[in-house]
């Protein structure tokens, strides 16, 4: 296998930095490549300074052979990336015409006048090429110099990704041929913590090929098993019996895989049986119709709901009996179970879903902390309440009772 690609990306944009926009690049950029087997091993942020960013060139260029940067190819004085580079690679800028005349034709196809300042955008590094823009006005650059390719992308999306795709993904290839392919198969879990999963496949997550990792999910965990191999069928061959174990251990608490998420599979479960779902939410206050609705042709199976925090409003519109709140109080375990028998007959749905609890900061006692929460499923077979205590924030412990309700419905469906 010959040279390997050990690529790095740099974020020109001192909005990055300031937290007014998202790196989103980084993902992207991160996706596209490990799709080709190519790899990826730094992220860099940079701000719109001259001096700074040739330092983020400088040291990009001691320890990887692949530099992909985005932004700082417009045409304001703060836009910097090619200065930058030319600099640190002590080569002069030249205008294109051929750019030049790209960049004219763009303005007059809008009938506009080009101004003056867009011409910078027309100047290319010494010994560099230009990487079409079809969308924008910034044309790219691609410069090889000791050992090292750089590739200069637009910062707008719309204009970026075309070109990671079409022009710099095809020479990565013709200049690594060696690279794998890799593949990753993410696996979804809820109702069971990390660390209860960790204990048991310490073994797996100390493999190299594939590989087996936690990854970040609020109210649920997800396990991504990555492979690599000369074509995508011998990676997937070298996850699958990984994934057969991981099934077997965890199968009660696995709901999907990849781009699956609770509130798909709940839908394509009430879908295929021809059932139908209802919502009484309290403390969530519409965040669970929010993720049930978010699923498009969500009305082929979800009734509606409610959202209910005031007692008056549960025995209004729920039936909930005052007695109930009186006696057990609105975060209780009969009170959910009425919610959701109340929902479920008022809108003559399959299955109806309540919850109720104290989602804090405030408004918790120490029989009922902040974080308690009832949950309750009603449905053909009767009426099932779950007790649930989370920590966090405000909207932490509201996010997880909706995943957590929701995979309680699932569970329901198709574990019944």
């Amino acid at each position: 296998m010959g040279e390997v690609c050990r690529a790095e990306h740099i974020a020109v944009g001192s909005e990055i930095l300031l937290g007014q926009i998202a790196n989103g690049h980084a993902r992207t950029i991160s996706l596209e490549l490990a799709k080709h087997g190519l790899f990826l091993y730094y992220h860099t942020a940079v701000g719109d300074n001259l001096e700074r960013i040739i330092d983020a060139f400088a040291t990009a260029s001691r320890r990887t052979n692949v530099v992909i940067v985005t932004g700082g190819l417009g045409p304001t004085n703060d836009d910097l990336t090619k200065e930058a580079l030319a600099s640190y690679l002590d080569r002069p800028l030249h205008l294109s015409e051929a750019a030049l005349q790209t960049l004219e034709a763009f303005f007059q196809r809008y009938k506009r006048p080009m101004p003056a300042s867009n011409r910078k955008q027309a100047m290319c590094i010494e010994g560099g090429e230009l990487l079409p823009n079809p969308n924008g006005t910034a044309p790219g650059q691609y410069v090889a110099a000791g050992g090292v390719h750089y590739f200069l992308l637009p910062g707008p999306p719309r204009e970026m990704l075309p070109m990671l795709r079409d022009e710099v993904v095809p020479r990565l290839k013709a200049l690594f041929p060696g690279e794998q392919t890799l593949v990753s198969r993410v696996l979804h879990f809820c109702g069971i913590g990390e660390s209860a999963v960790d204990e048991q496949i310490a073994d797996l997550t100390a493999m190299t090929n594939p590989t087996v990792a936690p990854l970040a999910g609020e109210g649920e965990m997800l396990l991504r098993i990555t492979a690599s191999d000369v074509s995508e069928e011998a990676a997937r061959a070298r996850i699958a019996p990984v994934e057969a174990r991981l099934r077997s251990q965890f199968g009660r608490f696995l709901y999907g895989t990849d781009d699956d998420t609770l509130e798909s599979v709940v839908g394509g479960a009430l879908r295929e049986r021809g059932q139908t779902l209802s919502l009484a939410e309290s403390c969530t206050g519409g965040l669970i119709a929010s993720l049930i609705t978010s699923v498009p042709g969500a009305s082929a199976y979800f009734a509606g709901g409610t959202v209910v925090y005031q007692n008056e409003t549960k025995i209004k519109l729920l039936g909930v009996q005052s007695r109930t709140l009186d006696e057990h109080g609105a975060v209780s375990e009969q009170t959910a179970k009425e919610m959701a028998e109340g929902v479920r007959a008022a809108c003559a749905s399959s299955y109806g879903l309540s919850v109720t609890g104290i989602a804090g900061p405030s408004g918790g006692t120490p029989e009922k902390p902040v974080g308690l929460v009832y949950g309750a499923i009603a449905g053909p077979a009767g009426t099932r309440v779950y007790q649930m205590q989370f920590k966090g924030s405000r909207d932490q412990i509201r996010l997880r009772t909706a995943k957590m309700m929701l995979w309680r419905l699932w569970e329901t469906l198709v574990q019944p």
